[in-house]
């Protein structure tokens, strides 16, 4: 996040002393099947924000950097009445969960959705469910984080993972899951908490991998997804 301080001769979107950000994302090759169909985060030349190489070789050096340049089509207007603190988690892991509830459809007033952890993932996609009209249950494995889920950031339960009363009470009442933990953890709870057709949808991204049980998913006519 920050305020343009100098634009290039060709720049037409950007003016100096506007407030912008960038996302994780600061190129593309602009000419591939993903980056035409507007799904250039999909690009296989994807340019990185931070720690990456620009097509001219040298780094980029976005994040935590005090100044950086970019592209203007990878940059976002901020708008005034938004201070840059606040905005700065939306364009990583705000959209990180806002695109997956979009385009799989779990952003209509009256829909039940569960979001597992409440990390920096976890507690922007609450947020974001609630705006939508949602009703929201938080999945944890205990206790700790009830408080300020619910009374915090207003979701409308919350679910330990390890209570088998608790998950057996809950099973066949989700319209879909955000899964935003990147531990290793089981999956199929999680299915049983879905109703027929029910989709979970996977952005966190444990390191090792994850026991996924088909016949959940087929008996149920479920969709597991990861998203990006």
């Amino acid at each position: 996040m920050g305020v343009v301080t100098e634009v290039g001769a060709k720049v037409k979107k950007f003016n100096a002393g506007d407030k912008v950000g960038v996302g994780y994302m600061a190129g593309s090759c602009r000419s591939c099947d993903s980056c035409n169909d507007g799904d250039e985060n999909y690009c296989p030349k994807m340019i990185l924000t931070s720690g990456a190489k620009n097509f001219d070789d040298t780094m980029t050096h976005g994040g935590y950097s005090d100044h950086m340049v970019c592209a203007e089509d990878f940059i976002i207007r901020i708008p005034d009445n938004l201070p840059l603190d606040g905005a700065a988690p939306l364009l990583c892991a705000g959209v990180t969960v806002y695109s997956p509830m979009k385009y799989h459809g779990l952003d209509k007033p009256g829909m039940h959705i569960g979001v597992v952890g409440l990390g920096g993932l976890g507690h922007v996609a609450v947020k974001f469910a609630k705006a939508m009209g949602t009703k929201v249950t938080v999945i944890s494995t205990s206790e700790r984080k009830r408080d300020e889920a619910v009374t915090r950031l207003g979701a409308d339960a919350f679910l330990v993972s390890r209570d088998p009363k608790q998950m057996k009470d809950a099973m066949g009442t989700m319209d879909g899951i955000i899964d935003t933990v990147s531990a290793t953890h089981p999956l199929l709870p999680l299915l049983g908490l879905l109703k027929n057709k029910g989709k979970l949808v996977m952005v966190g991204a444990p390191a090792e991998p994850l026991e996924l049980p088909v016949f959940p998913l087929i008996f149920g006519m479920n969709l597991f997804v990861s998203h990006l």
